[in-house]
């Protein structure tokens, strides 16, 4: 999540870079070209093109490691600009790019001159790549900048991607999308008028474990899936950030954590909840939760009859897990929404012998996954696998929650249009092209 400050700096970007110095490093690499992401698309991988071969160094018994790298070239790759430099940027979505095959670091924005100046500077970046708040809309005259990552609080999510649309930049924007559905069908809206593509960064929906446990409960390795647990949930501290501001949060722990719950379980099933009942619970005189709750417990119904329930919260220790639960056996990730070290387990019966394994996949960075599938669709004109219909569907279902909890009563939910029974029906091409 987003933990950038809630409003835009006054100043303009003569004073910004000014303030910042200029002791920088040049930026471009010698002799790099400037070109669009169509153009970049007709490139070959390396130097040669040739994939790099190693020999196999263990038996044919032994975890096999894939093969190796194969990364764009710096000047073909895909350039992004983080709007937003805070924790989740800095800690996570920016040293992530050493890991990307297809995307780079090409600009930053930011309301504090300082900070931005030093993260350029640390990633080669020159002061022309770097922004505030006044001076984004300046980022559609930087041809280095294909695709705008936006990591911002909630509330500001919608008009920095209908201003990044209207750029004419493609939009990576973190989750939740924004803080109403409205709000998110305006950003579908821009990306669509400007001819762009609109990305929300599910990472749950590109990470290795997560794909095996959809492929599992839709292949039915262990009978056909019949309930979903999923808990995600954490104790928040400092009262006064940004996440128990109402305006800028949209809520609370439901929309920052809770949301992974929702996300996976119609991620792992496919199709869309019919009816969700809940409940919220605010412990009264704490001040964390004068505007934002503190926990949700929700249950979605599925079509094809999956239960799913699930719990969050933002007053208890942290806890991020889920189980999936068949007819002759369970799997599922504890801890299963965090960003490294993931663990997969599954439990089934062979006679008299109830085996109880762990399940070990090689590990993969998220954010490098997720950047790297939006630059594939840059780069091949495809629609991403969680395009904007994706983040404006779960801020519906959201809305539902917080409509049953209000009345005590279950809220029915429509499938929009013709798509009921359709799986994946908000999705687009998956990862590495799959339909």
């Amino acid at each position: 999540m987003p933990e950038e400050p809630s409003s835009p700096a006054p100043f303009s970007r003569r004073q910004f870079l000014s303030n910042a110095g200029r002791s920088l490093m040049a930026a471009a690499v010698a002799g790099e070209v400037l070109t669009s992401g169509a153009a970049k698309a007709a490139e070959p991988a390396g130097a040669t093109g040739k994939p790099i071969k190693l020999p196999t160094m263990h038996a044919k018994t032994e975890q096999a490691t894939g093969p190796v790298p194969e990364p764009l070239l710096p000047g073909k790759r895909v350039g992004f600009a983080v709007v937003g430099l805070g924790s989740l940027a800095l800690n996570q979505i920016i040293p992530a790019f050493g890991r990307c095959k297809k995307a780079k670091l090409a600009a930053v924005v930011s309301g504090s001159p300082d900070k931005a100046m030093q993260v350029a500077r640390e990633h080669g970046l020159s002061e022309k790549a770097v922004y505030d708040y006044k001076s984004y809309d300046e980022l559609k005259d930087n041809r280095e900048v294909d695709v705008i990552y936006i990591v911002l609080p909630n509330g500001m999510h919608a008009e920095y991607t209908v201003r990044g649309a209207r750029a004419g930049k493609h939009v990576l924007c973190e989750k939740p999308m924004a803080n109403s559905a409205e709000e998110c069908q305006q950003m579908i809206t821009a990306c669509q008028e400007a001819g762009r593509k609109l990305m929300i960064a599910y990472r749950i929906q590109y990470e290795p474990h997560n794909r095996i446990a959809q492929k599992w409960l839709r292949e039915k390795k262990y009978g056909t899936a019949k309930l979903i647990e999923a808990v995600n949930g954490q104790n928040q501290g400092d009262p006064g950030q940004w996440r128990q501001n109402k305006k800028l949060a949209g809520g609370g722990s439901l929309p920052d954590v809770g949301l992974y719950c929702l996300n996976t379980a119609r991620f792992l099933v496919g199709e869309e909840p019919t009816e969700v009942s809940a409940m919220i619970y605010s412990t009264p005189g704490d001040a964390r939760f004068k505007e934002v709750e503190e926990s949700v417990t929700w249950q979605m119904r599925f079509p094809g009859g999956v239960l799913a329930n699930c719990a969050t919260s933002y007053g208890m220790h942290e806890s991020r897990r889920y189980r999936v639960n068949a007819e002759a056996g369970w799997f599922g990730l504890d801890p299963a929404f965090s960003y490294e070290n993931l663990a997969m387990e599954s439990s089934h019966a062979e006679g008299m012998l109830e085996l109880r394994e762990k399940v070990g996949i090689m590990p993969k960075d998220q954010f490098a996954l997720e950047m790297d599938h939006m630059a594939e669709c840059v780069l091949e004109d495809r629609r991403p696998y969680t395009p904007g219909e994706e983040g404006l569907q779960d801020q519906r279902i959201m809305e539902a929650i917080y409509a049953s909890a209000a009345s005590g009563k279950p809220v029915k939910i429509a499938t929009p249009g013709a798509g009921a029974g359709k799986l994946d029906l908000f999705r687009g091409d998956g990862p590495g092209g799959e339909g």
